[in-house]
C-alpha cells in the first residue's frame, strides 16, 4: 500500500461525514487515472447517474481495500475518438476490457484523499458501485462492515 496518508503535502481526510459517496473498484490503470483526477464509467452504468459528493476507490489485489476518496468536481461526457478528458490509451486501458460502449462519463476531481484507516478487504470484494456516506467509509474497517452500511 502506498504512503501517501503520511506525506506532508496529502490533503487532510477532513470531509463533512454526511458527504454522499459513490465508491467504486479500480484496476491498477483505472487508480492511477484517478490519481490524474479523473475516473471514467461507461454511459449505461447507473453510477452515472446518481448524484454524489464524492467518490471513494477500491484498490484491486494487490492492495485489496479503499484507500482514497475525492470530490467529485465535474462530469464530462465523452465519445471515443473525439476530445476529452481521455486519451486512446486511457480508453484501450480502462473502458475496453470491461465493456463495448462509445460514451462514458468521465468524473473529474482534484487531489485523492488517503482515509486515515483504509477499508480492507474480508472477502467480499466491491463490485458496481456502492452508495454511502464519508461517515460510513471512517467508521468501517472492512468491506463487510461496510456493505452493512451502504446501498450496494
Amino acid at each position: 500500500m502506498d504512503l501517501d496518508r503520511f506525506s506532508d503535502d496529502t490533503p487532510a481526510d477532513d470531509a463533512p461525514g454526511d458527504g454522499t459517496v459513490c465508491a467504486v473498484a479500480t484496476q491498477p490503470d483505472t487508480f492511477e487515472r484517478c490519481r490524474r483526477g479523473f475516473y471514467p464509467a461507461p454511459r449505461s452504468y447507473e453510477r452515472t447517474r446518481k448524484s454524489v459528493e464524492y467518490m471513494a476507490f477500491y484498490r484491486t489485489a494487490p492492495v485489496s481495500a479503499i484507500t482514497h476518496y475525492a470530490r467529485v468536481e465535474n462530469r464530462v461526457e465523452q465519445d471515443r475518438g473525439e476530445d476529452g478528458p481521455m486519451s486512446e490509451a486511457d480508453w484501450e486501458a480502462t473502458i475496453d476490457p470491461f465493456s463495448e460502449e462509445r460514451r462514458v462519463v468521465v468524473f473529474e476531481f482534484g487531489d485523492l484523499i488517503p482515509l486515515d484507516s483504509p477499508v480492507e478487504n474480508d472477502g467480499t470484494g466491491v463490485r458496481g458501485a456502492w452508495y454511502c456516506t464519508i461517515a460510513d467509509l471512517r467508521a468501517a474497517g472492512t468491506l463487510s462492515a461496510l456493505a452493512e452500511r451502504a446501498d450496494t
